[in-house]
């Protein structure tokens, strides 16, 4: 990413210790529901948004790396442990969390994979009674809880 681009989409890390911003729209948007996304996401799935290398950057930090497979690397944080990207070795694209993004309500899903792991219970979350973070702790117990998470921008 040039250093003149203007950020289309911007996030990072729980702790703000690394933060990321993309110059041009994913390619695509895919969920992964394979056993090695699910442990690396401790997740039911992953969600990723496909960027290729000259339309990213790490604006502040740097992630730590595991190689989780013989042709895989995996950025995270290594003050927070958030899990931030799916690389190939050599490649020529990065995979973002999409939950690593500043506003993940923009980046939406458009196929799927692994999905010989797809855990049975996933299509039908929808369907459970939900609560809203409001009526789960209710106001009073809300307003004392001191959030130390990074806001969602620079």
């Amino acid at each position: 990413m040039s250093s003149d681009a203007k950020p289309v989409l911007t996030g990072g890390c729980q702790c703000g210790a690394v933060r990321f911003a993309l110059s041009a729209v994913p390619m695509k948007i895919s969920i992964c529901h394979c056993r090695m996304c699910q442990k690396a996401s401790g997740a039911p799935f992953a969600s990723f948004a496909d960027i290729p290398h000259e339309h990213f950057a790490w604006t502040r930090g740097k992630p730590a790396a595991y190689r989780s497979s013989s042709i895989a690397m995996r950025d995270f944080c290594a003050a927070c442990g958030t899990p931030l990207s799916f690389r190939r070795i050599g490649g020529p694209r990065i995979e973002i969390m999409t939950g690593a993004f500043d506003r993940p309500d923009r980046v939406i899903p458009t196929l799927q994979y692994g999905t010989e792991s797809r855990l049975g219970w996933v299509g039908t979350i929808v369907n459970l009674p939900s609560k809203t973070t409001l009526q789960n702790y209710g106001p009073e117990k809300l307003g004392e809880i001191v959030s130390h998470q990074h806001p969602d921008h620079d």
